[in-house]
C-alpha cells in the first residue's frame, strides 16, 4: 500500500506538472497584442505623469506597472496578476543585477549611519562651515566632490550625498538643489570619464565598428554636448546665483525660512534619529569615505580580472558594477567598524545597531528602486526596444544630415521611458554604427549623440536608478527632486539638440561645443533677466 501510495502520488504530481509546462512553453512563444507598437510606450508614461500630477510615487508606479501587465497579458485578470508579480516584482528581487544594487544600498546607508554615530558627519560639518563661507562655495564643492568620483554614478551619488549633506544644510540649501546638484555630476560625468564603469559598459557595444570600444567612446567625448553642457550649466547657475522653475519655490524657503524641503519631509527622512559622539573628529568620517572609494575601485577591477593578468582598461571593460562595488564596500565597512571601535567613539554594540538603522533609512530608495525595475521590465516585454528600433530605421533614409539630432531626441524619449541609460545606448549603438560609414566622423558624432540623449533621458527619469539614488543620497523627496530638476534638464536638452542640428554640417567638436557653451550661458542671462521681478508663490 505505501508503495501503491507513492506511486499514486508521483503520477498525480507528474499530471499536475504537466499543465505547468506546457503554459511555460506556451509562454515562451507569447507575444502581446501591443508588442512593439506605441502602446508599448504608455505604462511608463502613465507612471511618470501620475507621480507628477499625484506627487506620490509608490502608487503611480505601481498604476504603471498594472497597466503594463494588463497590456501584456491581452487584459486577463489571472494572467495580470501573474504578469506582475512573476516578471515583476518577484523577478526583479530574484535577479542577481538588482539584488547587488540593494546590497551596495544596505551597506552604505550602514556606513553613513556608522560615520554619523561616531560623530564624523558632524565634525565635518563644522570644519567645512568654518572653511566654506558661502552658499556659493558649498555648491561648488559639491560639484568638484561630484566631478572627482567619477568611477560609477551609484557610487557617486550616495557618497557625495553623505558627506555634503551637513555643509549644505548649515548653508540652507534646499535637499531639492542638493539632489540636483549630485544628480548633474553622477551620471554625466561617468559618460566622459574614460576610467569608469560607463565606458566599460559602452565599450562593449561598441566591438565591430572598426573601433577598439574605449578609443569610440573617447573620441565621442568631445560632442557629448549634454554631459559637457550640464557641468557648465551648474556652474554658471551656481555664480550666477539664482533658479527658476519649482527650484526656486524651493531655495527661497530654504533662504527666507529655513525650509530645506518645502514638502515631503516626512518621506524624505524615513530612518532614525542619530546622536552622534561629541567627541569625533574630521577623520572618522574622511578616512571611512577615502578607504570606501580605494576599495571599490579594487573591487571593481577585481571582478574584471586585473589580478588574474588583465591591465587596468581590460578589467574595467570586465567588470561588473552590481559585484564589485559591494565586494568593495563590504571590506570598506568592516575597515569602519574596526577603526571607530579602536577610536573608541563607538562600540561593539552601537556598530551592530547600525546596520538595521542603515537599511531603514534606505527603504524608500530600495522600494522605489524595485517598482522602478519591475515597471522597466513591463517596457522591455511589450517591445519598446523594438518599436523604437522601427522608428530609428524608418528615420534614417534621406535625413543623414539631421540624424545625430534625430538619435539625440530618440534617446531621450526611450531612456525617460525606461529610465535606463545603459539599456538605451545598448539599444541604439548598434543601430546607429550600422547607418553611419566607419570612416565618417559621422559616425563619432551619432554614437555621442546616442550615450548624451541616453543620459539626458536617464536624468529626467522619475525611475530612473541615478535619480533615484540621487533622492536617497541627498535625503530629498524623490518626486521634488524630479520635478525641480526637469527644467534644468530640459534647458540643456534643448541647447544640445540644437547643437547637434548643426552638428553635421560643421563637424568640428571644438567649434560646437563653444556654441554651446556660449548659448548655455546666454540662455541663462535670458532666464534670469525674465525671472527676476516675478513673485514668489
Amino acid at each position: 500500500m505505501k508503495k501503491l501510495s507513492s506511486l499514486l502520488a508521483a503520477i498525480m504530481i507528474c499530471v499536475m506538472a504537466s499543465p505547468l509546462v506546457a503554459f511555460a512553453a506556451d509562454a515562451e512563444k507569447y507575444v502581446p497584442k501591443m508588442y512593439a507598437s506605441i502602446w508599448s510606450l504608455v505604462p511608463p508614461v502613465v507612471a511618470i505623469a501620475l507621480a507628477l500630477i499625484t506627487k506620490e510615487v509608490y502608487s503611480s508606479l505601481f498604476v504603471g506597472i498594472l497597466v503594463g501587465g494588463m497590456f501584456y497579458s491581452g487584459f486577463s485578470f489571472e494572467g495580470t496578476i501573474t504578469h506582475i508579480f512573476q516578471e515583476g516584482i518577484v523577478g526583479v528581487l530574484s535577479d542577481s543585477y538588482n539584488v547587488g544594487i540593494l546590497i551596495f544600498l544596505v551597506i552604505l546607508g550602514t556606513m553613513v549611519c556608522l560615520m554619523n554615530k561616531a560623530g564624523g558627519s558632524t565634525a565635518f560639518g563644522e570644519w567645512a562651515s568654518s572653511h566654506i563661507k558661502s552658499r556659493v562655495g558649498a555648491q561648488l564643492a559639491t560639484i568638484v566632490l561630484g566631478v572627482l568620483i567619477f568611477i560609477d554614478d551609484y557610487f557617486n551619488c550616495l557618497t557625495v550625498g553623505s558627506v555634503m549633506l551637513p555643509v549644505t544644510d548649515s548653508h540652507k540649501i534646499s535637499r531639492a538643489k542638493l539632489a540636483f546638484l549630485i544628480d548633474a555630476t553622477a551620471a554625466p560625468i561617468c559618460m566622459i570619464a574614460p576610467v569608469s564603469s560607463w565606458a566599460a559598459a559602452v565599450s562593449e557595444f561598441t566591438k565591430g565598428t572598426g573601433y577598439s570600444g574605449i578609443e569610440l567612446f573617447v573620441r565621442a567625448i568631445p560632442y557629448n554636448y549634454y554631459s559637457l553642457l550640464m557641468l557648465v550649466f551648474i556652474i554658471a547657475i551656481t555664480l550666477m546665483k539664482f533658479d527658476y522653475g519649482p527650484m526656486r519655490i524651493h531655495e527661497f524657503n530654504a533662504i527666507n525660512k529655513g525650509d530645506l524641503f518645502t514638502s515631503g519631509r516626512e518621506t524624505a527622512e524615513q530612518g532614525e534619529v542619530v546622536e552622534s559622539n561629541p567627541r569625533g573628529k574630521v577623520i572618522d568620517l574622511i578616512l571611512p569615505v577615502v578607504v570606501l572609494v580605494i576599495m571599490a575601485i579594487t573591487g571593481l577591477i577585481y571582478v574584471g580580472g586585473f589580478f588574474d593578468g588583465n591591465d587596468f582598461i581590460t578589467a574595467f571593460g570586465n567588470t561588473d558594477a552590481t559585484v564589485g562595488l559591494p565586494w568593495g564596500v563590504i571590506v570598506a565597512l568592516v575597515f569602519t567598524i574596526a577603526y571607530l571601535i579602536i577610536r573608541r567613539v563607538i562600540t561593539f554594540k552601537e556598530a551592530m545597531a547600525c546596520i538595521p538603522m542603515g537599511f531603514k533609512a534606505m527603504v524608500p530608495a530600495m522600494l522605489i528602486l524595485t517598482f522602478a525595475t519591475s515597471l522597466k521590465n513591463m517596457t522591455g516585454l511589450l517591445g519598446a526596444a523594438n518599436y523604437v528600433e522601427m522608428l530609428m530605421d524608418s528615420a534614417a533614409a534621406g535625413l543623414a544630415n539631421f540624424l545625430p539630432a534625430i538619435i539625440f531626441l530618440v534617446a531621450c524619449v526611450l531612456a525617460f521611458s525606461t529610465g535606463t541609460s545603459w539599456g538605451t545606448f545598448g539599444i541604439l549603438i548598434p543601430i546607429v554604427t550600422a547607418i553611419f560609414d566607419p570612416s565618417s566622423e559621422l559616425l563619432i558624432i551619432g554614437v555621442s549623440a546616442c550615450l548624451a540623449g541616453a543620459v539626458c533621458g536617464d536624468h529626467c527619469s522619475p525611475i530612473s536608478d541615478t535619480t533615484i539614488m540621487s533622492s536617497a543620497g541627498s535625503q530629498s523627496n524623490h518626486i521634488n527632486h524630479v520635478s525641480t530638476q526637469l527644467p534644468y534638464a530640459i534647458t540643456v536638452a534643448a541647447i544640445s539638440f540644437f547643437t547637434y542640428l548643426i552638428a553635421a554640417f560643421i563637424q568640428n567638436a571644438v567649434v560646437l561645443l563653444s556654441i554651446g557653451v556660449a548659448v548655455t550661458i546666454g540662455s541663462l542671462f535670458v532666464i534670469k533677466s525674465v525671472t527676476k521681478n516675478k513673485q514668489i508663490g
